[in-house]
C-alpha cells in the first residue's frame, strides 16, 4: 500500500506484514513521511497507528516518485524546501540516500519537528528518532577525495567499480583503499549485522560503520549470520608487528593505541603490520604499506619514512620528507 509494489528487495524494504486489513513492508512504514512509531512497539502496526497508516496512504496518493512517476510516493527529501517525493524501492535507482539510524538513535522525550505529511495522532510520546530521506540533490556525499584506480574491483564480488566515484559505488574512510558496489556491501551488512560488520579490508569497525550508515546502508541490530561466523577466521584483524626485527620489549603482539608501539596494517593488503618505532615512522605518518604492495624501492621521499631493519616498504602518508 505504501510503495505498491507486491515483492521488492528485503536488505532494502524489510520484511511484508499484514494486519489490520492493510499490507505494507516494513521499512517502507519507516520512511513514510509524518509516521511515528509509538513506545509500545505491540500497539497497532509495530508501534504505529492503523488510522495513521491509512492517513499517510491517501496524503501519498496525490505525491508522484520524481523516479518511476508513479502516485504514492511516502517519502519526501528532508532538505527545506525540496518537494522531491519517492518510493522506498526507487531509491536506489534514483540516486537517493534513506538513512537508517532510527534503529540505533533512541528518544524518551518529544520529537522533533516532524517530516512534510499528513497529521498523525500522538497518544503516546514516539521513542526513536525519524528517518531521514534525501533525494539526488541533497543526498551526503563521502569525504573521501579519493578515486577508485584503474581496474579496481568490489572486494566482495570482486567485479570492476569503475575508475570514478559514483552513488552506486562506496569506499571505506578508515583505509581509503577498500571499494565497494552499494548493493554488495549492503548485502555484507545484512550477514554481519551491527555486532560483526567491519570493513572487509582493513577491519575497521568504528568509522566504517558509522559511515556506511550516513551513506544508507542499512544496518541490522542483529548478530552475525551463520555464514559469517564460518568466515571469522579469515576476517580476523592482523594484529603482529611483521617488522623483520622487532623493538618492541613486550613482543610482537602488542599493540597500543599510540606512541611508539602502536600497530599500524598495510593501507592496501591489510595482512602485515609494523610498529611505529620499529619502522621509524613518525607520529605524523597516518598510513604505511609493505614491501609485497609498496615494493621495497618505490617509497617517494615526499611522502614517507622509511625504516631500517623492517620489511616496511612505504609510509603512505607523511607531514614531511625525510
Amino acid at each position: 500500500m505504501l510503495c505498491h509494489r507486491a515483492e521488492a528487495d528485503p536488505d532494502i524494504c524489510g520484511r511484508k506484514l499484514q494486519k489490520h486489513g492493510l499490507c505494507f513492508h516494513e521499512f517502507c512504514l519507516f520512511f513514510a513521511n509524518g509516521l511515528c512509531q509509538h513506545r509500545v512497539e505491540e500497539l497497532g502496526l509495530l508501534g504505529f497507528l492503523p488510522e495513521d497508516v491509512r492517513r499517510t496512504v491517501d496524503w501519498a496518493a496525490q505525491k508522484h516518485c520524481f523516479v518511476c512517476g508513479e502516485s504514492g510516493a511516502t517519502i519526501t527529501c528532508w532538505e527545506t524546501g525540496c518537494e522531491r517525493s519517492f518510493h522506498l524501492p526507487c531509491a536506489m535507482e534514483g540516486g537517493c540516500v534513506t538513512q537508517f539510524f532510527f534503529q540505533y538513535r533512541y528518544l524518551f522525550s518529544p520529537p522533533p519537528p516532524t517530516r512534510k505529511g499528513p497529521s498523525v495522532s500522538h497518544r503516546t510520546r514516539p521513542f526513536l528518532l525519524p528517518p531521514r530521506s534525501f533525494c539526488w540533490e541533497h543526498r551526503p556525499e563521502q569525504a573521501v577525495e579519493a578515486a577508485p584506480e584503474a581496474n579496481t574491483t568490489c572486494l566482495i564480488c570482486l567485479e570492476p567499480v569503475g575508475d570514478k566515484k559514483t552513488h552506486g559505488i562506496l569506499v571505506c574512510p578508515a583505509c581509503k583503499h577498500a571499494w565497494f558496489h552499494r548493493g554488495c556491501i549492503q548485502g555484507q551488512a545484512v550477514r554481519d549485522g551491527i555486532a560483526g560488520f567491519r570493513c572487509p579490508l582493513c577491519r575497521d569497525r568504528d568509522a566504517f560503520p558509522s559511515e556506511m550508515l550516513t551513506m544508507g546502508i542499512r544496518i541490522p541490530f542483529s548478530l552475525p549470520s551463520r555464514d559469517s561466523h564460518a568466515d571469522e577466521a579469515l576476517l580476523a584483524r592482523h594484529s603482529r608487528c611483521d617488522a623483520s626485527g622487532c623493538l618492541c620489549p613486550g613482543g610482537r603482539q602488542q599493540a597500543d593505541g599510540e606512541g611508539p608501539w602502536e600497530l599500524l596494517l598495510c593501507s592496501s593488503c591489510a595482512a602485515e603490520g609494523t610498529h611505529r618505532h620499529c619502522s621509524s615512522l613518525s607520529s605524523s605518518t597516518a598510513s604505511w604499506e609493505c614491501d609485497s604492495c609498496a615494493g621495497p624501492s618505490t617509497a617517494s621521499s615526499a611522502t614517507s619514512e622509511l625504516a631500517g631493519p623492517s620489511t616496511t616498504g612505504q609510509a603512505a602518508s607523511a607531514s614531511s620528507s625525510t
